[in-house]
């Protein structure tokens, strides 16, 4: 798809650049009394929340931002392997696939050894992210990802819209009624401002609140809670153009040092015209902020144009702008309990996203980890709030993502140092090659981090497994379902199993059968599917509620070697009944083929095969060999509510 060709104009862009028009905000309602969830920041990670727990009738959410509007021009712009799962997790990556710049390539650029004022490429690389995932990394503004979100909020059964122009003056956790789970002890006090009306005070009160506020938060504020790290100390300049260039690789991203003026990093943007660049500018003085350096976008762009020398660059129109000073920070707590919850409290006021991590943008991270935060958070949220898990659950939120914030932490430190490095005067050219070098065998080493694939939670009663890891190698305990296609046995159709696994708080439970079959009334496989139909002490059973579709609460899948099966071979419950006209689901059950064989690419033992216990946030929560019934139970009964 290409747009922009004639200025930048936001919006949906399906709709013709001469037709579209931003998206604009709901009419201004006053803010509930009561809510179940309060949501602070319209950003990736509170819209992310939102969108899931939109989909839950019975969970009152209300989501507020200052600002009067939707995001029109985003900051972020890197859409990541991981981030794309999520997407389809919510039935979305279609259309970002389709809207997307997707990143196949990287450029690398020096000094020239014979004309050090001139930069010269030196060779181009496959993007180490490639073959990470079903989806590719790409690249589209992050507004356009905000409205996909907001439209799923809408089209739910709940139809969630944001409040704006709503700015937190006051919020308040009663501590002698935050441990009464039916109580309400969040207070929020907004300034709102209506049109054409004087400004008024609106009060919400929750159950939970969730900052997703930016780096300046406000809920983190009142929290009283610190930021950890090392203050900003370089200053960089980004911004999204439309220009007319000789530079060769203008639709590749680029890493380009320069002899004596710093560094661009060059992003390609989605439609085929728009370019993004991060232009080095320069060292801050101690305590100095970016916003101090007076400089404007024509700085940014002359900046831009000495590094790239020899490389006209002629701009004709500055979609975006901004001048940002490069600091890693994380918060000391990512909720309202003290430092390592000694007393077991359970939390009700939660951050998330840059509200507790802050970076440089460069690595494309900000967006990348903001919404798996939420993703994270939100089903166990909604699993506490309707009564399926113990609130403990909501304890496992900050263990988890504060390890895999400051993971963030230091690998931006250590891109934002290697992408500013450059030879000093006295270099020679070959030790100003090791810059653009370094950069490589970083994207290399940390390829499977920044695409979000590798990222694994520590071992808990939420993510336990691992002495049967040999099971299943190619499915890490802790990382998320690395999807690989399957035939389904009803109708032959390819299907990628990790698409599955949708965003709407059900686990699932996937049973790899062995070499026996599963008609074989004597196998493993068969045994578990009895199992988990009619023993009482299955936790399908135990459960579910009455009345419910039996896979509500745990969805069940099956994937055979053998491929003489059919459908009508198989106990009823791998192809349930379901609904109130009875009718059959045939798609629970699939079957290898040639060159679409799973165990061999995930590395699964043939012999014994396996099941897989997947969080509804899908990463691997347990691998159990098929006669592990009784562990199966203890697993489940560790914090679901029966």
């Amino acid at each position: 798809m290409q747009y922009h060709l004639n200025g930048f104009k936001p919006g949906n862009y399906q709709i013709p650049d001469s037709a579209r028009e931003p998206a604009t905000a709901p009419p201004m309602m006053a803010l509930p009394s009561e809510v179940d969830v309060l949501i602070v920041g319209c950003g990736p990670a509170g819209l992310a929340l939102a969108r899931q727990l939109a989909d839950f009738a019975d969970i009152k959410t209300c989501i507020v931002e200052q600002k009067p509007g939707p995001m029109l021009f985003g900051q972020a712009d890197g859409i990541s392997c991981r981030t794309m799962e999520i997407m389809e997790a919510f039935n979305s990556s279609e259309m970002l696939v389709k809207e997307t710049y997707q990143l196949h390539q990287n450029a690398f650029w020096e000094p020239d050894s014979e004309q050090p004022e001139n930069i010269k490429r030196t060779h181009k690389v496959p993007d180490a992210r490639l073959g990470l995932s079903e989806f590719i990394h790409g690249v589209v503004n992050q507004a356009r990802l905000h409205d996909i979100l907001l439209e799923g909020m809408e089209n739910s059964v709940t139809h969630l819209v944001p409040h704006y122009s709503c700015r937190l003056l006051e919020l308040n956790v009663d501590p002698d009624r935050s441990q009464d789970l039916d109580a309400y002890p969040v207070t929020a006090t907004f300034e709102r401002d209506y049109p054409a009306q004087s400004t008024q005070v609106e009060t919400v009160k929750a159950r939970y609140v969730v900052g997703c506020d930016g780096a300046r938060s406000a809920v983190r504020k009142n929290l009283s809670i610190a930021l950890q790290g090392d203050s900003a100390n370089k200053a960089w300049g980004v911004m999204d153009v439309l220009l007319v260039t000789d530079f060769p690789d203008i639709r590749v991203k680029s890493f380009i040092q320069s002899r004596e003026n710093g560094a661009v990093m060059l992003i390609p943007r989605e439609g085929g015209y728009l370019v993004r660049l991060y232009v080095e500018l320069g060292l801050l003085d101690r305590g100095q902020r970016a916003s101090q350096l007076d400089l404007c976008v024509d700085d940014i762009i002359a900046r831009a144009k000495l590094i790239m020398n020899p490389y006209q660059l002629d701009v004709k129109e500055v979609a975006w702008w901004s001048i940002y000073e490069v600091g890693q920070r994380v918060a000391e707590r990512f909720d309202d309990t003290p430092v390592g919850n000694p007393e077991g409290l359970i939390p009700r006021a939660f951050v998330a996203g840059d509200a507790c991590h802050t970076h440089s943008p460069k690595g494309g991270w900000g967006l990348n980890t903001s919404l798996p935060d939420t993703f994270n958070l939100g089903w166990k949220l909604a699993a506490v709030l309707q009564g399926r898990s113990q609130p403990k659950l909501l304890q496992t939120y900050a263990s988890e993502r504060r390890k895999v914030a400051q993971m963030l932490i230091n690998a931006d430190r250590e891109m934002s140092a290697l992408v500013a490095t450059r030879p000093s005067a006295g270099n020679n050219a070959g030790q100003a090659k090791t810059c653009t070098a370094d950069i490589e065998k970083f994207i290399a080493r940390q390829n499977g981090f920044i695409a979000g694939t590798s990222i694994g939670y520590d071992l808990s009663y939420i993510c336990t497994g691992a002495d049967n890891q040999h099971l299943a190698t190619g499915f890490r305990v802790g990382q998320r379902f690395h999807s690989a296609e399957a035939a389904r046995l009803a109708d032959g159709r390819p299907q990628h199993l990790g698409q599955l696994v949708k965003a709407d708080g059900r686990w699932r439970v996937f049973i790899f059968g062995d070499k026996h079959s599963p008609v074989d009334t004597a196998s493993d496989a068969y045994k578990l599917i009895r199992f988990l139909e009619n023993d009482s002490a299955s936790p399908v059973r135990k459960y579910t509620p009455e009345g419910a579709d039996i896979d509500s609460v745990i969805d069940v899948y099956a994937v055979f070697q053998q491929r003489n099966l059919s459908i009508e071979q198989l106990p009823d419950y791998l192809w349930p009944a379901k609904g109130k006209y009875g009718l059959r689901d045939y798609e629970k059950v699939f079957q290898t083929e040639e060159g679409m064989d799973i165990f061999e690419q995930r590395g699964i033992d043939r012999s014994a095969g396996c099941m897989l216990v997947v969080r509804p946030d899908q990463h691997i929560a347990n691998i159990l060999p098929l006669n592990a019934q009784a562990e199966l139970s203890a697993f489940f009964d560790e914090f679901m509510i029966s």
